[in-house]
């Protein structure tokens, strides 16, 4: 694993094709019936990108706080925002944008010292030699999506090998075009991996561009998890990042005002860090290009409170297991240091519970100003618990850090059950 990805903490996710004219769900509007797949693809002709600004965004993303961002390059509408030379439904070919929009995306970001993250659907339902397979496994009476499935008899597996032919030849011009650091795939879920054949994929990767992060998706060999929409209450093991709407849509959908609050963001964000992920959160630009200001002054609120808490950001790990505090924490690379996050009004104080270490000063980051701890309790090696007396006026709106300086390596006490 790359250590600027666990070290990255923030990544912006950027929902842009041409779903966002109409404003409709990405490809899974006529995937369920929503709008007929002949409406859909119409689109297409009001796709322009005319004020898009990808310095503006990558302006945007370094405020917010982001180490990275991800552009979808492909939905699973198969309609690339690069010009591929394996077929030809891109927004160079078919839209107005007329206009290879992957290549000014990652110049901007390199440009500002980000990593570069491009999505890639591995299904493609509008491609004629996509539905030609079924899943390993399937009950051959289930008709399933006729865009996902073949009807019986209709199988074609020479169709599904012209298919991962073209599969792997954009797998090879992003690779080799655009050189991502992180390859973020999706829509794995409806063949098996050896279907896909995801164990030579990987070995393409890694001959082609063995820098590049991969995420879970690529089953069986990705470099870590993804799970969305929800913080886990038990953090994987190892890397991970957390998918996350700024509203309930991944792409432009304008009815959609149901954003989430700049503290309700900072929260899911601490819980993240805390559980030692990223958090890659979900924007959805116009079909002009533009970032609607709703979540642009989001990403900027959240920026704002990741540079005033940097420390608690930057160069920590996953925090105390469940138990130890009521909330997130996270701690510092030389273990020495250990970040509270209070998210909610203390009743004068809060508790850490099972930490040996001697607490050598407690304050409140930001604003630096003390906070008044003692130990209490305790008896031979069980060390009691540290209260710490946070004042109201020592809050932040949107989330209070403590930093503890310990007089050593974290060194935890969870007692063991008695015979």
């Amino acid at each position: 694993m790359q250590p600027w990805f666990t070290d990255g903490k923030l990544g912006i996710f950027l929902h842009w094709g041409i779903y966002s004219v109409d404003g409709v769900a990405e490809s899974w509007s006529f995937f369920n019936g929503q709008v007929p797949y002949d409406a859909y693809m119409a689109q297409l002709d009001g796709f322009d990108a005319q004020k898009w600004d990808p310095d503006a965004w990558a302006d945007l993303f370094v405020e917010a706080g982001a180490a990275y961002a991800v552009l979808t390059a492909k939905h699973h509408d198969g309609v690339a925002l690069w010009d591929t030379q394996a077929g030809d439904l891109s927004v160079v070919k078919r839209t107005p944008a007329a206009r290879d929009l992957i290549t000014p995306y990652v110049d901007a970001l390199r440009r500002r010292g980000l990593k570069v993250g491009l999505y890639y659907s591995h299904l493609d339902w509008s491609h004629p030699d996509y539905a030609t397979v079924r899943p390993d496994g399937q009950d051959p009476d289930d008709r399933g999506n006729p865009y996902a499935m073949p009807a019986v008899g209709e199988e074609s597996p020479e169709r599904w090998d012209a298919f991962l032919a073209f599969h792997r030849a954009q797998v090879r011009e992003l690779l080799g075009l655009f050189q991502p650091d992180l390859l973020w795939f999706d829509g794995e879920w409806e063949r098996s991996p050896e279907q896909w054949g995801m164990a030579e994929l990987a070995e393409l990767i890694a001959e082609l561009s063995p820098h590049t992060v991969v995420n879970g998706r690529l089953t069986g060999h990705g470099d870590y998890a993804t799970p969305e929409q929800g913080v886990p209450v038990e953090p994987p093991k190892g890397p991970w990042e957390l998918c996350l709407t700024v509203n309930d849509s991944w792409g432009y959908q304008p009815q959609d005002d149901h954003h989430k609050s700049p503290r309700q963001l900072v929260r899911v964000f601490a819980e993240t860090v805390g559980g030692g992920g990223n958090l890659l959160l979900a924007v959805g630009p116009k079909a002009d290009g533009t970032i609607p200001p709703e979540q642009a002054e989001r990403l900027e609120a959240l920026g704002e409170w990741i540079a005033g808490h940097r420390p608690a950001v930057r160069d920590t790990g996953r925090g105390l297991p469940h138990g130890h505090f009521y909330g997130p924490s996270a701690l510092s690379a030389d273990r020495r240091t250990l970040y509270l996050f209070l998210f909610d009004r203390p009743n004068e104080y809060v508790v850490l519970r099972g930490v040996r270490n001697v607490v050598r000063s407690a304050r409140v980051l930001g604003t630096g100003t003390d906070v008044r701890h003692e130990r209490v309790g305790g008896l031979g090696e069980v060390p009691g618990w540290e209260y710490l007396y946070v004042h109201d006026d020592q809050l932040d709106p949107l989330c209070t850090v403590v930093a503890l300086e310990l007089d050593g390596e974290l060194d935890l006490y969870r007692e063991h059950t008695r015979d």
